[in-house]
């Protein structure tokens, strides 16, 4: 083992150090790295990695580090070092905080005060590099039965590591766990107390906040290096916990938003509003993803909505417009984003293992749907790299599909732990992280 790891060592590294100076973080070779939660481009597809097709708690696993506490962050990756966030109870049983709002039901009993922690992860080893306590403090509400107090994940650029526990502040950290400046944003109050969950998105030197919830929701662009707002734009909004994405068109960086009552695009530099269209539901969660000059937005809670809207020509309302190129109101996702592979868009149904797969210029499905077999309830939403597709379900069951017109089984993979965070997938590597440990899924050596 002393062996491998050097190899590896110098397998992750070795690209780094072409790259020039010995940096952390060229940008030459972001799109190597899975930065964020929906990976290097946002759209759950790693166009540079191979990981393994099959796995079990015997066979596969590199290393299973025991993890504090309870989160529903997904990891992300950046060389050698892996970053997650966790709640982590502490202190005496206190009374259990009330359902404070009207119609909470399915909700988790929080009876302790939480320490807010951000995590790092040696990628070779396994090895816990640091802890980070961020804040310490008992919840004004509490999260959903499904769901935790530490949900949001972070996003880095490989210098520093931005982290939003949402009412519990905002933090960018360095790459050693050093906290170079925090921001206290107010208090969400979530629709039925159901809890937090909308994710940094980073594009350049401008981090954004999703800030929609049941009091005045707003959408704030702070600075990445100070964490001073650049601006901040109120929104007609209520909770939402779908995280941003920011798409490059006609030399304009447009912030995509989903939204109850509009899909909308603002411009990154100053805020203004450039675009939004009609169409989704309540209590949106999937993200948006962004490919090739479209954007596809889900939903699906007491109706279903998939919208592609053509971003060439797109502004004002597009609700009924011709840059509304197609729409689907049948078996359209909730809880995981869509993964963009191509020119396919893949998606579940709600939340359960019925897949689709369609056209992305026209919405058409020639072939579908797809019963996963073995897949019960799926929260992390589904990745793709090297020819295949990956869906993990709550159980710990992973099936591996292939990427073509009739999806084919390749394999299903169980573990022995319970997953609602999305993989990370890197070089030969696939991260899951699950309620009590983080995974490093690597071929035999």
């Amino acid at each position: 083992m002393p062996a491998l790891s050097a190899i590896l060592a110098l397998s992750l590294t070795a690209p780094l150090q072409e790259a020039g100076a010995g940096q952390e973080a060229p940008a030459l070779l972001a799109d190597h790295q899975w930065a964020s939660w929906r990976g290097p481009l946002s759209t759950g597809f790693a166009p540079h990695a191979d990981p393994p097709t099959v796995w079990s708690e015997e066979q596969g696993v590199r290393w299973k580090l025991p993890l504090p506490g309870l989160g529903h962050s997904s990891p992300v990756v950046w060389g050698t070092k892996i970053f997650l966030t966790s709640a982590v109870p502490f202190g005496d049983a206190l009374e259990p905080i009330p359902e404070l709002a009207p119609g909470a039901h399915d909700n988790a009993q929080v009876t302790h005060a939480q320490r807010y922690v951000a995590l790092a992860v040696d990628r070779v080893s396994g090895a816990l590099l640091w802890t980070r306590k961020l804040r310490e403090e008992l919840p004004h509400e509490g999260y959903h039965i499904s769901g935790s107090l530490a949900s949001a994940s972070p996003v880095t650029d490989g210098e520093r590591v931005f982290v939003s526990f949402g009412s519990r502040g905002v933090y960018a950290l360095d790459m050693q766990g050093e906290l170079a400046w925090s921001r206290d944003l107010g208090v969400m109050s979530v629709k039925h107390a159901h809890g937090e969950g909308s994710s940094p998105a980073l594009h350049d030197q401008t981090l954004v906040v999703n800030w929609d919830h049941e009091g005045a929701s707003r959408l704030l662009a702070l600075d990445a290096g100070t964490g001073e707002t650049r601006w901040e734009v109120e929104r007609d909004e209520p909770t939402s916990w779908a995280t941003p994405i920011v798409v490059e068109h006609d030399g304009t960086a447009q912030l995509i938003v989903s939204g109850t009552n509009r899909l909308r695009a603002y411009d990154l530099e100053g805020g203004g509003l450039l675009w939004e269209c009609g169409g989704l539901s309540h209590n949106v969660v999937a993200s948006p993803v962004s490919a090739q000059g479209m954007v596809f937005a889900g939903s699906s809670y007491e109706k279903q909505a998939l919208l592609a809207i053509r971003l060439e020509g797109a502004a004002g309302d597009l609700t009924t417009s011709e840059e509304l190129l197609w729409m689907r109101r049948r078996r359209t996702p909730y809880v995981p984003s869509p993964l963009l592979y191509g020119d396919a868009l893949y998606f579940l149904l709600h939340y359960q293992g019925v897949l689709s797969r369609v056209s992305t210029t026209t919405g058409a499905e020639p072939k579908g749907p797809f019963r996963l077999r073995g897949i019960g309830d799926v929260y992390a939403s589904p990745v793709g790299a090297a020819g295949r597709l990956y869906v993990t379900d709550r159980s710990g069951t992973t099936t591996v599909l292939s990427h073509e017109a009739s999806p084919r089984l390749l394999a299903l993979n169980m573990l022995d732990d319970s997953f609602s965070a999305s993989a990370a997938l890197v070089d030969q590597e696939l991260f899951l992280r699950g309620e009590r440990h983080l995974y490093c899924i690597a071929a035999q050596e």
